[in-house]
């Protein structure tokens, strides 16, 4: 992989890691927000109980984080590092 490749896609799996963490802050703040109105909704509708559906969205973040710590902060800062002993590399053999 060229030098040009590996930036890229460094700039673009951590760009994707922020907007991954932006999006689960909306969620978090969506879901506590309107906690109340949705609990009763879900119980209604899918005829679980509230503790169920508390243990559903609990999953749903927990998974959410495991997406994106392993499927793209893992790979950035892996490419970060190849970034980095490149650069090493070029200032000491130039």
């Amino acid at each position: 992989m060229s030098y040009e490749q590996i930036l890229f896609f460094r700039n673009f799996l951590f760009r994707a890691f922020l907007i991954g963490v932006g999006f689960a802050l909306f969620y978090f703040i969506v879901t506590y927000a309107w906690w109340n109105t949705w609990a009763p909704w879900a119980t209604s509708w899918f005829k679980i109980e509230e503790k169920e559906f508390g243990r559903l969205v609990l999953l749903f973040f927990l998974h959410m984080r495991l997406i994106l710590v392993f499927f793209f902060l893992v790979p950035t800062l892996a490419l970060h590092w190849m970034v980095k002993d490149k650069e090493r590399a070029d200032s000491v053999h130039p």
